[in-house]
């Protein structure tokens, strides 16, 4: 199958089959139960493969479409065995996720003509947001690139020490203020130090709230346009950072921020503990947001540039 057409580091590979492990696991023994004395695929079972495929999160929309390929190629091969599934599954999911020109990279890399190229990271509270901030400005680090961190989520005084902490493990430099900071204000003076610097990177944290959309709204806004005043087109990434374990209140996160504010890509964290690994595949086709990040462990490693190629390897693997 040409779709599977990549080369994949050993190191990577293997953390990210063990990150998805759970996911696979779970969805294949529902697959197994389902087609547990079949032959060939008939509506049972793809009436069957279609809960299973909600249950993992794949999301309605994105399994109906799985269905609808799986459904075309068993009227071609009207003898289809049940045994070739897991094969089909792989080859309609992963052409499914090739339609968008997306997934591809294998490298945490920046446009070499943004400098620096600045990166603002939404999320609510809890998803992992810092953390995935930390382990970017190690990755981009390790990569050879001159960070620089801004903790503009100045309504919490936890978030500022914890991107503290992660500042000082990855060794970068952060711009912070006190708690209660305007969030421009420090998004401002980040660009300002990083531009001094010379540096190539700059991730800038934002506040998680979802409460009140206007606010949030306005507020990132503002610090668009602060930015703006040093880096004319920054930011010139919105990352939105969800958490996959939530599986579907995943989605609705990503509806609601995409309604408040322009993100350009996305990053899923937690792979690891949960069963609901599918969510990636739903939202990849349900947002036509690129997924460029992964975290499929706690290990400062295991932030995986996402690779639609190596996803669907592992998941059916």
């Amino acid at each position: 199958m040409s779709f599977f057409k990549k080369l994949f580091s050993t190191d990577k590979k293997e953390t990210l089959d063990k990150g998805l492990e759970k996911s696979k696991t779970t969805f294949f023994s529902k697959l197994s139960k389902a087609i547990a004395g079949k032959s060939k695929v008939d509506d049972d079972v793809l009436d069957n493969l279609e809960e299973i495929l909600v249950a993992s999160d794949v999301g309605v929309n994105t399994t109906l479409k799985i269905i609808e390929r799986i459904e075309k190629r068993v009227a071609e091969d009207k003898y289809l065995g049940t045994d070739e599934l897991n094969q089909i599954l792989r080859d309609e999911i992963g052409a499914l996720l090739s339609e968008t020109n997306t997934g591809e990279a294998t490298e945490f890399e920046i446009p070499k003509d943004k400098k620096p190229y600045v990166l603002m990271v939404v999320g609510v509270n809890g998803v992992g947001k810092t953390t995935t901030i930390g382990k970017l400005a190690y990755q981009f680090k390790k990569a050879g690139y001159k960070v620089v961190l801004g903790a503009a989520d100045t309504f919490r005084a936890a978030a500022i020490d914890q991107l503290q902490i992660w500042a000082d493990r990855v060794d970068v430099p952060i711009v912070r203020q006190n708690m209660g900071s305007d969030p421009a204000s420090v998004a401002f003076d980040t660009l300002q130090s990083a531009v001094a610097q010379n540096a190539d990177v700059v991730i800038i944290d934002t506040a998680g709230r979802l409460h009140n959309k206007i606010n949030l709204m306005n507020e990132l806004s503002k610090v668009k346009r602060v930015m703006q005043k040093v880096v004319a087109d920054a930011p010139h990434d919105v990352l939105l950072v969800l958490d996959g374990s939530t599986g579907q209140n995943a989605f609705e996160q990503a509806k609601q921020f995409t309604a408040a504010t322009e993100v350009t890509s996305l990053a899923v964290t937690k792979l690891d503990g949960t069963a609901k690994g599918g969510v990636v595949i739903g939202i990849s086709d349900q947002f036509q947001i690129p997924v460029k990040y992964i975290g499929v462990g706690e290990g400062i490693e295991d932030l995986q540039v996402f690779n639609k190629y190596e996803f669907v390897d592992s998941f059916f693997k």
